[in-house]
């Protein structure tokens, strides 16, 4: 199958990107890297009118650093990230996360941004930033706003983002040198979608701790009692809080039981 007859347009600036979102009235899809959009206009399952090519502007390539947090610009790819061809903040959990994303040829392309964009609940950024405490920067007609990637997804394939407005950059805050994460995901098959992410990160330094399901049917879930008792560093009050938190969602218990086992070697990740 092929997509549905579009127009296309690659536009000089971010301003001007900006633009031609405002006046396309949410008739516009964006084009960053591309790897989910064009295969979901292949099947027709997205038929925008309008194809608005960010993937050029070096506006959202840039990444800056300084002693609190890294910014990566929304463009900066998998294969960046992987490579450590940008700062990691994260010492090492985003590489890591990176190099299991798909295939490499898809990770050359795709972008960080796109994926939180998308925000597919079967993708792993969302996941992990929502655990990192990260914030997305949107820039629209009116100017910027910030948004804690925990907040960012209101759904499946659906975020806080406004038609108009473009993600510019996310900010992510730098793990000291004492913290841990976790992460553990279920694929049928190596490549495929996930069925269940746990990401876990553990900064004592910050006083910080959190644990985030992904691949839920929905926007990530932050599992709060496992999250404030993860801080503690006790692993077998975490185990039965997990349990605790999955109680009263909407899982049948095969999803239950995974999403537990998930959680479960996630947090002993950070624990052990």
């Amino acid at each position: 199958m092929k997509p549905a007859a579009f127009d296309y347009v690659r536009p000089k600036s971010l301003a001007e990107a900006i633009a031609i979102l405002s006046a396309a009235a949410g008739d516009a899809q964006i084009l960053a890297g591309g790897q989910s959009l064009v295969a979901m206009m292949n099947l027709r399952v997205a038929a925008p009118d309008l194809l608005v090519d960010i993937a050029r502007l070096d506006e959202l390539r840039t990444v800056s650093e300084t002693s609190d947090d890294v910014v990566l610009g929304a463009c900066v790819t998998h294969a960046a990230i992987e490579d450590c061809l940008v700062p990691d903040p994260s010492r090492g959990f985003m590489p890591d996360v990176a190099s299991n994303l798909a295939y490499r040829a898809v990770r050359t392309r795709g972008t960080l941004g796109g994926s939180l964009a998308l925000s597919d609940p079967a993708a792993d950024w969302p996941t992990v930033m929502s655990a990192l405490a990260a914030q997305v920067l949107l820039r629209g007609p009116a100017g910027g706003r910030s948004v804690d990637a925990v907040d960012f997804a209101t759904g499946v394939y659906e975020t806080v983002r406004s038609a108009d407005e473009i993600i510019e950059s996310i900010h992510i805050p730098k793990l000291s040198p004492r913290a841990r994460w976790g992460y553990a995901k279920f694929c049928r098959k190596s490549g495929e979608f996930a069925n269940s992410i746990a990401a876990t990160v553990r900064d004592p330094d910050r006083a910080y701790a959190r644990v985030v399901l992904g691949a839920v049917n929905g926007p990530p879930i932050v599992l709060a009692r496992t999250s404030s008792l993860l801080l503690a560093g006790d692993d077998g009050d975490c185990q039965q809080s997990i349990v605790e938190d999955l109680q009263g969602l909407d899982f049948d218990d095969f999803q239950a039981s995974l999403h537990a086992a998930m959680a479960s070697r996630a947090v002993r990740q950070v624990l052990t």
